[in-house]
């Protein structure tokens, strides 16, 4: 489905040059705890955060809602908030026609998801952040883009240009805008909800296997991972590659790790990944530093060492590690979500170097010592004469002669300003980092992985926990709010059964029952398998997601929990709500096999315990 808003000749508002206030007034999004939103608590946006009180004023003024979609790290959203929603002249227009919210993707993901899916469908399949939608005063979106300009530019409209066309749009064809809004619903609640009956029996192993095939098709030999640019680490992908036991899948997963490892994706100086490059070959990152891939990615790493030894997964693997304990902990114990991608409005400023600049710092000789290993030979690959740090051949023995001049590289980096770091907690992604170093601990015999696990573990456990004793998703400063969805139960109690792995401490596997048990009664969906939330209220629609995005899906990574808790209690309970939810989603896993690479591996683990009592 797709409409556009044809209006002929529109009028187009001279958004010229202008200056903030010198102490401007701060909006609704003052008194909320997400960063995001408080990055935008200043501009002159009457901002609402999504709840009731923006609504009501949606339908008692009959005015179209403006919602606003994006996160911390996401380079375009702080383009379009400095660009555009702190320019008076377009606040100006927003405040007079519409009913304005802004919503963190990361605090509340059954929203993002909802609405993404209605970008998608509205612009036949493209979409990103920031998301940007109109939607009738009933929630339901009619028009929808990402990021928009603040004036005409190249082809593509301004947001002022797009704010006049759906205003008019609204006013005088309004039966127009219903009835689009209308037909959008229909196809949102079909795409989002569950649509063929459960079948009568789990997938096949050789399904999974047909999802198995697909990657190796688009396994990248000179590069590793999958497919052509933009290059993202897809750690579900490494899952089942790994999972599935075949020799060659296995050699996918070390090409791929062996050439992220050594691409400028990976921090060669502090440690970490980038969330995806621009190129092929791992060596134009997108610069921000996200919890979620470095817990996944130092997993597969430390997994991948302990089956080869190989010296060069063992450093990155510690390297991420590090990481995480050095840049991304809070001194109570728990994970902050994200870095920044970009330093006072500069993409990847705090990470790359011109020649003149690693002269300096390193002198002619360490210069020349390190310039055939990192490609200095060759002209820069940024614009303006700037340099990513990658490597063009695997250290393996070599990292401590070449320590010397990294720390120095090191060193001069820290004096650069730090991007912004995202300090909320996220439940999910935290119990993501607590199994990794769980896990990661046990295999590389580092007891300061596990303890940082068990203290993480301990603080979301306590902290992240309602008044009713539910579980909660995000904490920020002192306060936990927005109840738990499908993916904190499922990420946590995989940490959590990590832990017990490593440690035997029964804790940890009586925790994991518990929260598996409020899983089911919160989130079950009868027809199998669970919900994304069960927060109906101010939803009109109820996603339920069995394919794997940026990171596994919640429903495959439960189904796996459940398998794990069956084997190590004995409950016949927790195999048969695993069985239930792979009969659910076999239907769409037989459509698209290669979507759902974490229920693949699901799948082959249901059937091999089956037939291996």
């Amino acid at each position: 489905m797709r409409w556009i808003l044809s209006l002929g000749a529109v009028a187009i508002l001279s958004c010229g040059a202008h200056t903030k206030p010198a102490e401007p007034r701060a909006n609704r999004l003052i008194h909320e705890s997400s960063p995001y939103l408080l990055l935008h608590a200043h501009n002159p946006v009457d901002w609402y955060p999504w709840g009731e009180e923006a609504f009501a004023k949606a339908r008692k003024e009959k005015k179209p809602i403006f919602l606003s979609i994006g996160y911390s790290t996401c380079y375009w959203c702080h383009v379009m908030e400095r660009e555009v929603f702190s320019n008076p002249a377009i606040a100006d227009l927003m405040n007079r026609w519409f009913v304005s919210i802004k919503v963190d993707r990361e605090e509340r993901p059954e929203i993002d998801e909802i609405y993404m899916t209605a970008t998608q469908l509205l612009r036949d399949g493209d979409g990103g952040w920031p998301n940007s939608l109109f939607l009738d005063p009933d929630l339901q979106p009619f028009f929808a883009g990402t990021y928009f300009p603040p004036q005409d530019r190249e082809g593509q409209p301004g947001f002022s240009t797009v704010l006049r066309q759906i205003h008019t749009a609204w006013e005088e064809r309004r039966p127009e805008v219903e009835s689009v809004a209308a037909r959008l619903a229909a196809a949102l609640q079909q795409n989002l909800a569950q649509r063929n009956a459960p079948a009568a029996e789990p997938p096949a192993v050789s399904v999974a296997r047909e999802a198995v095939s697909d990657l190796a098709s688009r396994y990248d030999e000179q590069n590793g991972g999958f497919g052509g640019a933009p290059k993202f680490p897809s750690p579900g992908d490494l899952w089942l590659l790994w999972g599935a036991g075949d020799a060659k899948g296995r050699r996918m997963v070390l090409g791929t790790l062996d050439a992220m490892g050594r691409g400028a994706i990976y921090d060669q100086l502090d440690g970490g990944f980038h969330r995806y490059t621009l190129d092929p070959a791992w060596r134009v990152p997108h610069f921000e530093k996200m919890l979620y891939d470095n817990a996944l990615l130092a997993e597969a790493l430390a997994v991948a060492w302990k089956a080869t030894g190989d010296p060069d997964l063992e450093r990155l693997a510690r390297g991420t590690l590090d990481f995480v304990l050095e840049r991304m902990t809070l001194p109570q114990g728990a994970f902050k979500s994200a870095i920044d991608a970009e330093t006072d409005g500069e993409e990847g400023a705090y990470y790359t170097w011109t020649d003149a600049e690693l002269r300096k710092v390193l002198g002619p000789e360490g210069f020349a010592a390190l310039a055939p290993l990192c490609g200095w030979n060759a002209p820069p690959n940024l614009p303006g004469g700037r340099r990513t740090l990658y490597l063009t051949q695997p250290l393996g023995n070599r990292t401590p002669g070449l320590r010397p001049w990294l720390d120095k590289l090191r060193a001069a980096r820290r004096t650069r300003k730090l991007p912004r770091i995202d300090d909320k907690v996220l439940t999910d992604w935290n119990g993501m980092t607590i199994a990794a170093l769980a896990h990661a601990g046990a295999l590389l015999g580092d007891a300061r992985y596990g303890k940082a696990a068990e203290r993480a573990a301990g603080f979301v456990l306590h902290q992240l926990q309602g008044k009713d004793g539910i579980l909660l998703h995000t904490w920020r400063q002192g306060e936990a709010k927005i109840p738990a969805f499908l993916d904190d139960y499922a990420w946590l109690i995989r940490g959590l059964l990590a832990l017990h792995e490593a440690n035997g401490n029964l804790r940890w596997l009586a925790e994991a029952e518990r929260l598996a048990d409020e899983m089911e009664r919160r989130l079950r969906d009868p027809r199998g398998g669970y919900l994304l939330s069960d927060a109906k209220s101010d939803l009109r629609f109820q996603p339920k997601r069995v394919a794997d995005g940026a990171v596994p899906s919640g429903n495959a990574v439960a189904v796996l929990d459940l398998l794990t808790l069956a084997e190590r209690t004995g409950k016949a309970a927790y195999r048969e709500r695993a069985e239930q939810a792979l009969r659910a989603f076999a239907p769409e896993m037989a459509q698209a096999p290669s979507a759902m690479p974490t229920l693949a591996l699901a799948v082959i683990r249901f059937r091999e315990v089956r037939s291996n009592p």
